[in-house]
């Protein structure tokens, strides 16, 4: 038995514990990168060593600073698409291996950076990585996890984003006090700790299988029953059996895509394409506005912001690293939380009681903030509320937006250009970060905290769009949610409609011959007896 089939030995429980530990290191990466640059950029060694301020840490080209922060994301969209475009011919492992090589090599050079050019070549790489890693790691965990549990797995993946950019703000934290923060270990240690992940993922991710749909769509459907049943287990063969029914019956007619036809997607063009697949621009649009209303929620003004809001309150600066840490802590909270509710309320519950949530925070921090300016003699008084409201509007935002904007991307496109469908919500994502990164600093500048005021209105605008326009995934097959987009519609009621109609998967598709059960009888399953069931 060879490397890449050890998995084979391993247990239905243990297969998938498997599956979801390296998921975790992929998106720890992740959220590891995403906030490791914090602590760089205040290490006044980095600030001299890339040319962007003085000796003592004063930053003077804020734009040069912004630049190789956020050419970062310029790679993640390149490599969100170009990683689910391999991940769609070659395997969700494969694709994943190679990001994690991408990944090794951008954070080995970053941590060797000699220059201000010299890092933002070691960005891109390593946004190029992250962007493959992000992308395709949900796609695996959607397409192995039972549709009763698909939410909740991806849940408790994302706990690693959030504990990654906690061990990198802590890391940063213990570090600060090398040499009173003036040593270039603090700053080139903090970029390479992002290696110790890329390395795991390279020497364990090929034990894992790929995915069963993945290899339905290339037309390995006896690769595909057996990784569909060793990773559901046997305790409810006849639901297995369906469901590969299900991926077969979808699988007839996968074809891939390519960069041409993505592209005529994005400009609602790419819907006629492949017979079944309905309102290709739809998706792809919907996909990149969940993930930029997620940004505009004010997650990243919270993140961002915290240690100046936090010395507006009135703290100082060990209280202030502290707390901020804490902020980046509790987010761990917020996705257990997520793992519970996403199945058991819905997508677009979660996604409506989020943004009222967070425009109930937002108007009580505004609020706060408004009282301790009008009177700055009881500014203390404030600072507690203030900061509960940052702690809250953490885990709020982490048990709804944070989980669910980047589940349903992987959710509403077909086994056979998921990965690169899901391309199109790591590029909202990546849109909306680098934008609000962008005009944070300029609407805090002349807004100062009635800000979030503004972050507040738009949280309440996000509920009627959410409730007019986005489909409920939850409970259901991968393969039966096309259905939801074969209606004209745009509205959520035609789509619910459509799919009580058609929702059949079996019923409308010709099953492939010779794709009945291995063993009708034993089973009571059989493709006739499937269809009688229906009549």
């Amino acid at each position: 038995m060879g490397y890449t089939t050890l998995w084979k030995r391993l247990s239905p429980t243990q297969l998938n514990i498997a599956i979801q530990t390296f998921s975790l290191i992929s998106i720890f990466f992740e959220g590891y990168d995403q906030g490791v640059m914090g602590g760089v950029n205040a290490s006044p060694r980095y600030v001299t060593e890339v040319g962007i301020g003085l000796p003592d840490g004063t930053v003077t080209g804020e734009v040069h600073q912004g630049g190789i922060v956020s050419v970062y994301y310029v790679g993640c969209i390149f490599g969100c698409f170009a990683g689910g475009w391999l991940a769609d011919r070659i395997g969700r492992i494969n694709g994943l291996f190679i990001g994690a090589c991408l990944s090794l090599i951008g954070g080995a050079l970053q941590a060797a950076t000699q220059s201000s050019d010299f890092m933002i070549v070691a960005r891109v790489v390593t946004g190029l990585g992250t962007g493959a890693l992000t992308g395709i790691t949900p796609v695996l965990v959607s397409e192995t996890s039972t549709a009763s549990h698909r939410g909740g797995y991806l849940g408790y993946v994302f706990i690693a984003n959030y504990l990654g950019i906690a061990v990198a703000y802590w890391i940063y934290f213990g570090m600060s006090f090398l040499e009173n923060g003036n040593s270039d270990v603090q700053w080139r240690f903090l970029l390479a700790f992002q290696c110790f992940p890329a390395v795991l993922l390279i020497l364990g991710i090929k034990l894992l299988p790929d995915s069963p749909r993945y290899l339905a769509s290339i037309g390995r459907m006896d690769d595909a029953r057996e990784v569909l049943e060793h990773v559901r287990g046997n305790h409810d063969a006849a639901a297995v059996e369906h469901e590969f029914l299900e991926i077969a019956a979808v699988a007839k007619q996968s074809q891939k895509s390519s960069p041409l036809q993505f592209a005529q997607i994005l400009a609602g063009r790419g819907g006629k394409w492949k017979p079944g697949h309905h309102h290709l621009g739809r998706r792809a649009w919907l996909c990149l506005l969940l993930q930029i209303m997620g940004s505009w929620t004010g997650i990243t003004a919270v993140t961002a912001y915290a240690p100046v809001l936090l010395s507006a309150a009135g703290y100082d600066r060990l209280t202030q690293n502290g707390l901020t840490g804490g902020l980046s802590t509790v987010g761990i909270l917020g996705t257990i939380i997520s793992a519970q509710i996403v199945d058991r309320l819905g997508r677009r519950t979660c996604l409506m009681g989020g943004s009222f949530g967070l425009f109930i925070v937002n108007l009580i921090s505004a609020s706060v903030y408004e009282g301790a300016r009008a009177h700055p003699e009881r500014s203390a008084s404030f600072a507690p509320a203030a900061v509960t409201m940052l702690f809250l509007f953490n885990i709020v935002y982490a048990a709804t937006w944070g989980t669910v904007a980047f589940l349903i991307p992987t959710e509403i496109w077909s086994s056979d250009m998921r990965a690169q469908g899901n391309g199109f919500g790591i590029t909202g994502w990546a849109i909306g970060v680098g934008w609000t990164v962008l005009v944070n600093p300029i609407m805090f500048k002349y807004l100062e905290n009635r800000t979030y005021f503004l972050f507040a209105g738009f949280n309440l605008l996000w509920i009627p769009v959410v409730y007019l326009f986005y489909p409920e995934t939850a409970n259901r097959s991968l393969e039966s949610i096309d259905v939801l987009f074969s209606t004209h519609s745009p509205f959520h009621s035609a789509m619910e409609r459509a799919c009580r109609e058609h929702g059949d998967i079996l019923a409308d598709r010709d099953i492939p011959d010779g794709f009945a059960t291995k063993s009708g009888s034993d089973l009571g399953v059989t493709e006739e007896s499937l269809h009688s069931e229906r009549v």
